[in-house]
């Protein structure tokens, strides 16, 4: 008897089409490279065609692959829908809440979990940090608190508010540095391409020449790191920078990089009394630190 593709095929097969590579899939399906292998091969075995090229660019999908990885996109599309719809319905205060949210506001995410986990101990909290943006549509998170321009057409989003952004150097660099000289004539620390989605990267794209950055970083916490140790100059978001204290701002609010703080959940799953439970009282402890996370566009301190 003949025996046809089964779910986890599908997924391994979307796994490599999605990835390029036995090793990307491998990592996404929590396997290693080898049972990878063995499935993939054990898969077209059974099927009788090859449904990718092993090429030295990674796994390229044959016209029998790509119809293979239509078909699993489709399935797992709506395999998804149903989930978030089932778990909009859920009324009880208490199961998982994965959250994801950027390094750079851990302190004070950490405090907010402390808090709702003492207040609702029958909630657990998953959560997900870094720069890469989890994909709320498919329940990689339940909620995510990060930046963002608006929320898309199918999250539901709470705007916190704005997040400011202004220039800083280390008081050992203004030692060292004239601090009145032109912003042209300073040394600079740089973000690079990772981040070319953030305004401030624009920003310093637009006003600062290429041959004032000393060092490029793919973090903003790696950024405050580097004008802490005296490397140059940083246009770092004013929150971030007001937690340390070896740092001092040399300019007004940049009003070019700001950016906005939102809270997004996906619109099926916004009712489900957990994530209301903790969209409520994380916007609540939030919305307290706005002073923090916008100062006064006032000039510069000593």
């Amino acid at each position: 008897m003949r025996k046809g593709l089964a779910w986890d095929d599908l997924l391994t097969v979307l796994a490599i089409g999605r990835n390029g590579s036995l090793a990307g899939a491998a990592r996404e399906m929590r396997v290693n490279h080898s049972t990878m292998f063995r499935r993939i091969s054990g898969i077209e075995e059974r099927l009788g065609v090859r449904l990718f090229e092993r090429l030295r660019s990674g796994y390229i999908p044959t016209v029998s692959g790509e119809a293979v990885i239509s078909l699993a996109e489709r399935i797992d599309a709506e395999v998804v829908e149903l989930e978030r719809k089932l778990a909009g319905k859920d009324l009880r205060l208490s199961g998982t809440v994965r959250l994801t949210t950027t390094d750079t506001l851990l302190p004070w995410i950490m405090s907010i979990c402390a808090s709702f986990e003492r207040l609702n101990p029958e909630v657990a909290i998953e959560l997900v940090t870094g720069g890469q943006m989890l994909n709320l549509s498919r329940r990689d998170a339940d909620i995510a608190i990060r930046p963002a321009a608006a929320p898309s057409e199918n999250l539901y989003g709470r705007r916190i508010g704005k997040l400011s952004y202004a220039i800083y150097g280390s008081g050992e660099y203004l030692q060292r540095k004239e601090r009145d000289l032109p912003l042209t004539d300073q040394d600079w620390i740089g973000l690079d391409d990772s981040l070319s989605h953030l305004r401030a990267y624009r920003w310093l794209g637009a006003n600062i020449p290429s041959a004032n950055f000393r060092l490029y970083v793919n973090s903003l916490t790696a950024l405050r790191h580097a004008a802490e140790a005296g490397i140059g100059l940083a246009l770092l978001p004013c929150y971030m920078a007001a937690a340390s204290s070896g740092l001092r701002r040399v300019s007004p609010v940049v009003a070019e990089a700001a950016s906005e703080l939102w809270i997004l959940v996906h619109e099926d799953i916004r009712a489900v009394a957990r994530v209301k439970a903790f969209t409520d009282f994380a916007f609540e402890k939030l919305a307290e630190l706005r002073d923090m996370f916008d100062p006064a566009t006032s000039d510069a301190s000593d």
